[in-house]
């Protein structure tokens, strides 16, 4: 009587992605300024002098798949670590193994290695004992050892383009249609899956094999409510914590201060969509309220304060109304970086040169005994006609050194109180660009 282990276990499945690894760097789809002919890492790989490498990037990109095309032309055994899973003594292993045969050690999320397990990897990487190539979808000049990055050459992978998407998607029609997996895609669907799978390569041919499993004999017609399903769950492509957090909120305050709208909206709506705390996109547009538009209209920072009162009450999806009116304000606003400006020069000033002793007419007079020591001599602009007297206030300090007015011809407060204060004394306003 047969039992359980009497027949050997059924082989798991291979997903399409892992069946489309390239074989080498000519079958890779994109990152062509890492993999064209000529480059640093086809160099290396000639030279036999790989060291140690840092694939740079976010998810789906070709980080793994490189490693393996790169182990495979070096004529190297592969040997993949996770970093979370692998042990010092499991790399120690490796190195001793690295010194009979020639290694290509792959770590993935390499970002998760303790300071021991760096250790032990930086002592592979000086000593030359094997090749070491890792991934990471963090910035590694933020998330790993500087002595690690010293000693290893950085290569940053960017998301695919739409066209290198199609052409995954393609790649994998094709590898089913050679199995006998007949799965019928107009030009548009084949540019929809492209598109939203965020230039993740993985992504897009994991959407394509749930779309193509599971069918009864014959060709397969994807049509758009079998795409509706696959995309009702689908997970946004952003990591709150990473480089593409940061490079979008880049994006979108950069959009802010160059006064394009469409942009704004458009960024604004990518963080919205990936789930982005709204009081933390607020707290983003009260700064570049007061950091870009400052001075030239104050009503900017009351509707971005404003804005913030109002999503901590309100919350998504109605949120994304007011953090929009707010953006765009801002974004509609006339630009001056004055307020930015001055108390970064400023603070530099404080920072680096002897502190100004205050005036004594300048100091605390709210007490017995302050006119005996001398604190006398200050003049109240309330008690002038024009609401203004002349007076040292810091003294020595030129005019204009930290305060230049970004003033230009709109009529903004900026302006307007130009105008005022040169009335007012008699004196120009120090102006950044003249005028």
């Amino acid at each position: 009587m047969s039992d359980l282990f009497d027949a050997a276990p059924a082989p798991g499945h291979t997903p399409l992605a892992a069946l489309l690894r390239p074989g080498n760097l000519d079958e890779v789809i994109g990152q062509s300024a890492i993999v064209a002919p000529g480059s640093i890492l086809r160099r290396r790989i000639a030279a036999g002098a790989l060291g140690s490498v840092i694939l740079y990037g976010p998810p789906g990109v070709g980080k793994t798949s490189i490693a393996r095309a790169v182990g495979d032309m070096m004529g190297k055994e592969f040997r993949p670590l996770h970093a979370t899973r692998a042990g010092v003594s499991e790399l120690r292993k490796l190195a001793d193994e690295a010194r009979i045969r020639p290694l290509l050690i792959f770590v993935d999320e390499i970002h998760r290695f303790s300071a021991t397990q760096a250790d032990d990897l930086l002592s592979i990487c000086e000593n030359g004992t094997a090749d070491v190539i890792g991934a990471t979808t963090g910035n590694p000049y933020h998330v790993l050892p500087p002595a690690l990055v010293s000693r290893s050459v950085i290569l940053r992978l960017e998301p695919m383009s739409i066209a290198e998407m199609e052409e995954v998607v393609r790649r994998g029609l094709a590898h089913l249609a050679a199995a006998g997996i007949d799965v019928a895609m107009t030009p548009e669907q084949v540019r929809l899956v492209a598109g939203r799978s965020g230039g993740d390569a993985r992504r897009a041919l994991t959407t394509l094999e749930s779309l193509a499993v599971g069918h009864p004999g014959g060709a397969i017609e994807i049509t758009e409510a079998m795409l509706e399903e696959a995309y009702a769950a689908a997970p946004v492509n952003h990591d709150r914590s990473g480089d593409q957090h940061y490079d979008l909120v880049s994006a979108f305050v950069k959009s802010m201060r160059g006064s394009d709208p469409d942009a704004t909206l458009y960024w604004l709506a990518r963080l919205v969509h990936a789930g982005e705390d709204p009081r933390y996109i607020a707290r983003r547009i009260m700064i570049h309220a007061s950091e870009d538009v400052g001075l030239a209209d104050n009503t900017a920072l009351q509707t971005a304060v404003a804005a913030a009162t109002a999503v901590e009450k309100i919350g998504y999806p109605e949120a994304q109304i007011v953090l929009a009116h707010a953006a765009l304000h801002v974004a509609r606003a006339p630009k001056s970086g004055s307020a930015c400006r001055g108390i970064g020069l400023a603070l530099q000033a404080v920072a680096s040169e002897p502190p100004v002793v205050v005036p004594k007419h300048l100091r605390d007079a709210h007490y017995k005994g302050a006119e005996a020591l001398g604190h006398v001599g200050y003049r109240f602009p309330h008690d002038d006609p024009r609401g203004w007297t002349e007076q040292d206030y810091v003294p020595g300090l030129q005019p204009g050194r930290f305060y230049q007015s970004d003033a230009r011809q709109a009529g903004t407060f900026e302006k307007r109180a130009d105008a005022y204060w040169e009335e007012t004394s008699g004196r120009p306003v120090p102006r950044r660009f003249g005028g």
